[in-house]
């Protein structure tokens, strides 16, 4: 029992702080979708009374006149709910998007992550290192928020080995937090048992996060689930055709069309087509696509058009990721292959778990505010474990 005292001590000393910021950044992000949504209603919502939404295309071509060259549209998301506006992606940077007013044409306001959650993720993911997490070289902060996660877990176990012989003397006693030993106790009770109350939470936040950090940790978790790592988004269709064979159709259909268009007389459109001498916008197919999804899937929580491929979110419990994807001609407005989540890779399944179970997401709102007070015990936990030393190193001090 003493060597795992020790462990608990000289282990969680060094790496306290780091786990408490950590624990404490991760719980802020919980509900950034809804506080971000509240704070900036003008630029997410819209008046859904004004009749039915302009065509996509003509929504298209409205965002596309305000981009420079450099910039395209990779693809817009539509909403179940009404009031939403339609969220438009970008080529670049990455994750850039804005919205637009379904309903009148007007662009209400670009994806901007709001100023202290920016700050959050930063601190949750790379303890603000100022270096590019996503370049070469070294990445101090990342690798020690995965330090400090292996350290937490190892903290957490040894924690369960030393409360245990307590637990078995008294089980309510020790999870009990109260005043009648006075702050001092107090601390003392919250430190043990505000642990054992979060110990759930927070090895899933930990035991998840770290797939973030390591390659050699992700590749092993996925082993132990049962599954081979691949790469993100490497899923195959119902008819056995990969990504990189779907590229290659899509690009000789492109290439066609474009010798079509100049057949014609013109230089042809992404599209590759021509009618008439009128150009046809390259968004043309995308309106008769998303009504075709919407007809299959009515109650779909938001439905994702873009270059010859479709999204379609299935909005149940567990892997709030989990989609149908859809692969279609613009040439012909047909839809070419569907793969349903079902039939989904694997890997691809894991990795929207792993996503739901870290933030909480996997259960709806009573495991998102769990996992919020869990994580929020966990930042608490290295503080209150100070402060229990510090008092226990006075007491050893010869007076």
């Amino acid at each position: 029992m003493k060597f795992f005292r020790k462990i608990h001590l000289w282990l969680s000393v060094p790496f306290g702080v780091i786990i408490t910021l950590v624990c404490f950044s991760g719980a802020m992000l919980i509900f950034e979708p809804e506080i971000t949504r509240a704070i900036k209603s003008d630029v997410y919502y819209v008046d859904a009374s004004k009749g039915a939404p302009l065509p996509m295309g003509e929504l298209m071509e409205t965002v596309k006149a305000t981009l420079p060259d450099s910039i395209s549209i990779t693809g817009v998301t539509v909403f179940h709910d009404k009031e939403r506006a339609w969220q438009v992606s970008l080529s670049k940077p990455k994750r850039a998007s804005l919205f637009i007013d379904q309903y009148t044409g007007k662009i209400t306001g670009k994806y901007e992550r709001l100023g202290f959650f920016s700050t959050m993720f930063k601190l949750h993911r790379w303890l603000l290192d100022g270096a590019n997490p996503h370049g070469d070289g070294p990445k101090i902060g990342k690798l020690l928020v995965g330090i400090s996660t292996l350290i937490f877990i190892i903290a957490l176990i040894t924690g369960i080995v030393i409360w245990w012989p307590r637990a078995r003397r008294g089980l309510k006693r020790s999870l009990s937090i109260s005043f009648k030993d006075g702050w001092r106790g107090f601390w003392k009770n919250l430190h043990i048992a505000g642990g054992m109350y979060a110990l759930i939470f927070v090895l899933a936040m930990a035991l998840t996060g770290l797939t973030w950090s390591f390659s050699w940790y992700r590749t092993a978790f996925y082993a132990v689930c049962g599954v081979e790592h691949t790469p993100r988004n490497m899923t195959v269709s119902n008819k056995g055709k990969n990504d990189s064979e779907t590229d290659h159709r899509g690009q000789k259909e492109r290439e066609g069309g474009q010798r079509e268009g100049r057949l014609h007389g013109g230089r042809g459109d992404a599209s590759g087509e021509h009618r008439g001498g009128r150009h046809r916008s390259e968004f043309g197919r995308w309106q008769g696509i998303y009504e075709q999804l919407k007809l299959q899937n009515p109650d779909a929580p938001q439905i994702t058009i873009g270059n010859e491929t479709a999204n379609v979110s299935l909005g149940t419990l567990g892997n709030g990721r989990a989609a149908d994807k859809y692969e279609f001609s613009r040439r012909k407005g047909e839809i070419t292959s569907v793969t349903r989540y079902d039939d989904a890779l694997p890997a691809d399944k894991l990795r929207g778990w792993i996503y739901a179970v870290h933030t909480g997401s996997w259960g709806g709102m009573l495991t998102r505010i769990l996992w919020l007070l869990g994580a929020l015990l966990g930042a608490s936990l290295p503080l209150t474990g100070y402060y229990i030393w510090i008092k226990h190193m006075g007491k050893k001090k010869p007076r």
